[in-house]
């Protein structure tokens, strides 16, 4: 399943890329280090629940990778770590 299974093709880079775009800088600077530095070594686990991740409101995800709250699904929990762990690097 070419592009949309999260295989990691230029097609599905792309479409995560652009998800990546939120609007709020903030946001823009986080994920999109962590898609271009650390996604494609993330386990499928991990990958997918990015990709739940990027269909989150923004104000959701803002205090979450802000460290102002913890997602309550660990899998979220666990790529929400990644993210910032990925921006403190």
């Amino acid at each position: 399943m070419t592009g949309s299974g999260g295989d990691g093709t230029d097609t599905d880079l792309s479409r995560l890329r652009w998800g990546c775009r939120r609007g709020m800088r903030e946001l823009d600077l986080l994920l999109l280090a962590f898609l271009e530095r650390a996604y494609a070594a993330q386990p499928q686990n991990t990958r997918a629940a990015f990709r739940r991740l990027l269909r989150m409101p923004d104000p959701l995800l803002l205090e979450w990778l802000l460290g102002r709250c913890i997602p309550p699904d660990p899998e979220l929990a666990h790529v929400v770590a990644e993210i910032r762990r990925t921006a403190a690097a």
